[in-house]
């Protein structure tokens, strides 16, 4: 463990705990109690795409300037001059839509209270005709911001789940940021587009992540960016120490020349039994939605895609990954194209990935139905057990903070509602909380949408639930006993 976060780390566990995720670790010595409950668990219907998404996420701590990630071919050259260290760079054009994903920590440098660290995203054409850049839309966010102008998510006690609009209510700037990608939102800090001249490089932003004012001195920055060429380019974000001001473009180009930022958890090779190290991520993955529609096994071509209220209680995963496929045997996480040494050798969390799940429900019962949707975290495994296992007592650690689009509970009057969001914080192995109702006359249907961008502040996997409500009846024909 760097020094830096060995002198942090007890102060700042709520912006480091997904760090147990990369180091896999256990949150607590001591197993607590469980709790079984006996229902299916499903691998989760679709798939992801193919688009790429610079991923870039090793180190998580910055301790030194340098090249974070680059997709530059290290072998070329730039503006006439050729790299030092080709092998600071992965050589992977990008064209069309891609994105980039970035999530970095700064601890400060103890020398100087109120140091700066710049996060810098650069391009430049990969050939010889300029390129036209647009953002399709993006988002960034600090955890801590004295600056009006600089968009922050501090880690906010927040109750486990908080209806909202949509982008108001937050915890955590990995959370703050999926909810704005959400809504296709694009922050003012970002430019709407760029023109990559040929044979140079453009900075496409330099964003800071500044520790003056904080105590302890410790911040860090999500960016999320879905970008669109007319041409093939190339990319890298970098670091570099500065002040109020961001680094000159010379800074940024020598940079680019140099070395590597040191990266950090190495990762336990691939299918290597025993226990696990998966390392955060450095490279370009192949994914970034997931879509699939949730319905029944349907054993006859021309059955009609559907998911009766009979199924409940019924579990997808979300997010599953190595050792943690919660007995289904899916792994979700997107494989990486390139990647650097001592890095993860696959997304292992899927950050940033869109989940946009559709669910054609109906009641193809004689009687009233009526479930509850969810998302849960329960308790990670791999085995088969028949069910999910949870905490009995509610646990510290806090494995989810995001917000939930859905769309199709129960509105006024039990018609289906349009679009809802809800912020979720949840805590190792709980379950629920319920975000709504879907009631169900005899041969009645409903199709259920929800979405989801997994945040950066999250620890894999969760699922998406339903689970039959009590009373299971028409709730405005429902009327209570009389009291002895």
């Amino acid at each position: 463990m760097p020094p830096a976060l060995a002198r942090l780390l007890p102060a700042a566990l709520p912006v480091l705990f997904p760090v147990l995720l990369a180091l896999g670790v256990a949150a607590q010595t001591v197993p607590p109690r469980s709790l079984f409950r006996p229902q299916q668990v499903r691998p989760l219907p679709g798939g992801l795409d193919r688009l790429l998404v610079v991923n870039d996420n090793n180190p998580e701590l910055i301790v030194q300037p340098g090249i974070l990630l680059s997709t530059f071919n290290g072998n070329a050259e730039l503006g006439g001059q050729r790299f030092t260290v080709p092998a600071a760079h992965l050589n992977i054009p990008l064209q069309g839509n891609f994105e980039l994903f970035s999530h970095h920590v700064y601890a400060g440098r103890p020398e100087q209270l109120d140091s700066t660290l710049w996060l810098g995203v650069l391009a430049a054409p990969n050939g010889a005709k300029p390129v036209r850049l647009r953002l399709i839309s993006g988002s960034t966010a600090l955890s801590q911001s004295t600056d009006p102008a600089q968009p922050a998510a501090p880690f906010l006690p927040l109750p486990a789940v908080v209806a909202h609009d949509g982008t108001t209510a937050f915890s955590g700037p990995g959370s703050r940021v999926a909810a704005e990608l959400l809504l296709k939102l694009r922050s003012p800090l970002l430019p709407a587009q760029w023109q990559l001249p040929t044979g140079q490089l453009t900075t496409l932003v330099a964003l800071p992540i500044p520790v003056k004012g904080l105590d302890p001195l410790l911040n860090g920055r999500n960016l999320q960016l879905r970008l669109e060429s007319d041409g093939p380019v190339q990319l890298a974000t970098l670091a570099a120490f500065g002040g109020d001001q961001p680094p000159a473009a010379s800074t940024w180009a020598s940079l680019l020349r140099g070395g590597l930022s040191p990266k950090e958890h190495s990762p336990t090779p691939r299918g290597q039994k025993g226990g696990i190290v998966y390392s955060r991520v450095s490279g370009v993955q192949q994914g970034s939605r997931w879509r699939g529609q949730l319905t029944d096994p349907c054993p006859r071509q021309a059955c009609v895609p559907q998911l009766s209220v009979r199924s409940a209680p019924v579990s997808w995963p979300i997010s599953s990954l190595e050792r943690g496929s919660l007995g289904t045997g899916q792994v979700q996480t997107a494989e990486l194209t390139a990647a650097y040494p001592g890095t993860a050798w696959a997304a292992h969390g899927n950050y940033g990935v869109e989940y946009d799940l559709r669910i054609p429900l109906v009641n193809d019962t004689a009687r009233p139905a009526a479930l509850e949707l969810a998302i849960e975290s329960p308790r990670k495994g791999d085995r088969t057990e028949g069910g999910l296992s949870f905490n009995a007592e509610p646990a510290r650690p806090v494995m989810f903070r995001g917000t939930v689009e859905v769309t199709g509970l129960d509105g006024e009057g039990l018609r289906p509602s349009g679009r809802r969001w809800f912020h979720l914080v949840l805590r190792q192995g709980q379950q629920g909380p319920a975000l709504g109702r879907i009631s169900l006359e005899p041969g009645q249907r409903r199709q259920v949408r929800v979405r989801l961008v997994y945040p950066a502040d999250a620890t894999p996997p969760q699922v998406l639930t339903l689970l039959p409500a009590s009373p299971a009846v028409k709730q405005s024909d429902f009327v209570p006993a009389p009291r002895p």
